[in-house]
């Protein structure tokens, strides 16, 4: 037979379990959780190409160790979007990590147009994997940070919805920064790395 005492607690988690769910609480939850596992995708897929970097700039530097103001380029900024420690609730950190991502996806670009000057390392089949691996994630960071974009603003939403925001401000759970329109347009671009046909020469002036 139960006691009077535990049938209570039972009444009363039962109650505040009813009330929370009510208010928005295992919703929120649920969204938060969503944010985090959305970021870390976004981080893994950053990571998957910083580590393709390596091989790349090993790979054009045998055809073309001339470049070496753009291969320092790409290299540096490798550096400085693995080592960027970000965090993703702070507004100036995830600004930060947005331009560092930035410059390496434009030192790559600058590589890939490097590259249409050597004929020999676009044929060359370690440069094609290489070249389609980055391609591939390229395309998987875009689906990722477009993912967590939307994971955030459902949240964001969330918490400043009566009632949930009142359990929001309870449980402290705060509006989340995300990456801006302005910032995601300049980063959304991948680097050109389709070397199908060569670039159009340029007209000749008419006299």
């Amino acid at each position: 037979m139960v006691s009077i005492p535990r049938l209570f607690a039972w009444l009363a988690v039962l109650a505040l379990s009813t009330l929370l769910s009510g208010c928005g609480y295992n919703q929120i939850q649920l969204l938060d959780e969503q944010t985090k596992s959305g970021w870390s995708e976004v981080l893994n897929q950053y990571q998957r190409r910083a580590d393709l970097v390596p091989n790349l700039v090993r790979t054009v530097q045998g055809y073309a160790a001339q470049e070496r103001e753009v291969l320092e380029g790409v290299t540096e900024a490798r550096a400085k979007a693995t080592q960027i420690q970000v965090d993703a609730s702070n507004p100036e950190s995830l600004k930060q990590f947005q331009q560092v991502q930035g410059q390496l996806s434009g030192a790559l670009s600058r590589l890939m147009v490097t590259v249409e000057r050597y004929p020999d390392l676009k044929s060359n089949q370690n440069f094609l994997d290489l070249q389609a691996q980055l391609e591939g994630t390229e395309n998987r960071i875009t689906v990722a940070r477009n993912r967590y974009i939307e994971s955030v603003q459902n949240y964001n939403v969330a918490v400043r919805q009566f009632p949930a925001n009142l359990t929001a401000m309870m449980f402290g759970y705060k509006v989340k920064p995300n990456f801006s329109v302005e910032n995601e347009a300049a980063i959304s671009k991948p680097p050109t790395v389709d070397f199908g046909t060569a670039p159009a020469a340029a007209p000749k002036p008419t006299n």
